[in-house]
């Protein structure tokens, strides 16, 4: 394995760890509740910290297959709520997300920057470098 691939597993797993820990952070330090939507993404993006951390100390990169995987369904996950929060046309028809509303905003910092921004972000930046072990992999074939 690279140097190159071995620093991208790397900040994929500090992506995944920051993540873990900021979602922690508004939910056990903040009390913020977390909406149904913050589940799925919470259940996306923890186990890519065990996942990524064992295949980086194995030196695997092969997990980045999973990687992506996950990381698109994030993405997919983060912008849909991310929309519903912020455009006007797809809040009235945002489904009921149990106790705590999805379209509901604990933090709006510059005006844009919400949880699900800050998700979508790490998925993003997640997925991107996924995808480049996966192309770095190849030309080394």
């Amino acid at each position: 394995m690279t140097k190159k691939v071995e620093n991208l597993l790397l900040f994929i797993w500090v992506v995944a760890f920051t993540a873990t820990l900021g979602s922690l952070y508004f939910s056990e330090v903040r009390q913020y509740e977390p909406c149904e939507l913050c589940w799925y993404q919470r259940i996306i993006m923890y186990p890519l910290v065990l996942i990524v951390g064992i295949a980086y100390v194995q030196k695997n990169a092969k997990i980045a297959v999973t990687s992506l995987a996950f990381s698109i369904i994030g993405v997919c996950i983060s912008a849909y709520h991310y929309s519903i929060q912020k455009l006007d046309f797809m809040q009235d028809s945002a489904p009921a997300c149990g106790r705590v509303s999805c379209t509901g905003e604990y933090i709006n910092y510059f005006g844009f920057i919400t949880i699900p921004f800050l998700a979508l972000i790490a998925f993003i930046l997640i997925a991107v470098s996924s995808w480049m072990i996966l192309r770095s992999s190849k030309e080394d074939m």
